[in-house]
């Protein structure tokens, strides 16, 4: 394969990645690769789409797809792998890439956390189509919700016991947190102060630089 030149448009890039043998992710011309995940994430990103895939099976025209497939955020000019995405618009259907998903779920991890709380987030919020954005966190039990309200608004909510429902609209999908976690042995010993970004505000900082609206 040819090195990649110092920028590509939106066409290289998926020309380029379709004969690339490490996934990258695409962010206004430049090009990420994607690491690895560990057993945790890959066991909580396979609760996800099981129960996910049984649900968009009973709601119409629905389909759900893993870490392989891109989600386009036009308004930022960007190509990403979520862990999982989920997309019922029947009019959807390039086989590159979603370009108007639903829900999309990261599943952190210590090299992507940052970037999924931050960039990615403000980035996702700009998807019109968007319902939910979810991240869960492979080392401890904990959930961020993020759920576009009938406003246009974004409302944020943290989930951290087993009994902690999670509420996926786009596909009628009420999941409790110990059904996400089944399975993953969680380390012991976390006591680290949670970061700023875990904080509501910052998302609506996030938010508002994005463009979309805040509450």
């Amino acid at each position: 394969m040819k090195p990649k030149p110092a920028r590509l448009s939106p066409a290289q890039y998926l020309e380029w990645e379709m004969k690339s043998s490490v996934k990258h992710e695409y962010v206004d011309g430049e090009v990420y690769a994607t690491s690895g995940a560990s057993r945790r994430h890959n066991i909580i990103a396979t609760n996800l789409l099981r129960r996910a895939a049984n649900a968009a099976a009973d709601h119409g025209g629905c389909q759900v797809f893993g870490s392989d497939m891109r989600v386009q955020v036009d308004a930022r000019n960007s190509y990403y792998y979520p862990d999982m995405s989920a997309c019922c618009d029947p009019n959807d259907r390039d086989e590159l890439y979603v370009t108007s998903p639903c829900l999309i779920i990261e599943v952190l991890s210590p090299s992507t956390a940052s970037i999924d709380r931050r960039e990615k987030r403000a980035s996702y919020a700009t998807l019109s189509s968007l319902h939910e954005y979810v991240i869960v966190d492979q080392d401890r039990m904990r959930v961020e919700l993020y759920r576009r309200e009938s406003h246009g608004g974004w409302e944020g909510y943290v989930l951290n016991q087993p009994e902690d429902l999670i509420e996926l609209t786009c596909l009628s999908l009420p999941l409790v947190l110990s059904q996400v976690y089944e399975g993953v042995d969680l380390p012991s010993g976390i006591t680290e102060p949670e970061p700023p970004e875990y904080e509501y505000a910052a998302f609506q900082r996030a938010l508002t630089e994005s463009g979309s609206p805040p509450n």
